[in-house]
């Protein structure tokens, strides 16, 4: 992949209620290096509070937030409280677990 091609980073939930109420932006698009950054790193960089971060969305699949982010890659980050059983059927509890 490009560098040129930005990650696009979004936020959910309560993340995305958080942001609004602080004038940032939900969607960011981040130019990554090639080797790409953790979402956790990212996660600090966008100022996101991690105890409220379950999991990472990343390219349609559900990931921790050790996960690696490169350029290209579409991002969100998931908050704790996601209903019931999409929490199993997308792996939410699960990444959340391994994020831990």
């Amino acid at each position: 992949m490009n560098t040129d091609n930005p990650a696009v980073i979004r936020m959910f939930g309560l993340l995305h209620t958080l942001r609004k109420k602080q004038g940032q932006p939900v969607a960011v698009e981040m130019h990554l290096a090639q080797e790409g950054k953790t979402a956790r790193s990212i996660a600090q960089e966008l100022q996101l509070p991690l105890d409220k971060i379950e999991a990472v969305f990343c390219n349609h699949l559900t990931y921790p937030l050790d996960h690696v982010i490169k350029p290209g890659d579409r991002v969100a980050f998931v908050p704790h409280g996601t209903p019931g059983p999409h929490r199993y059927c997308l792996g939410i509890k699960q990444a959340g677990e391994r994020s831990k």
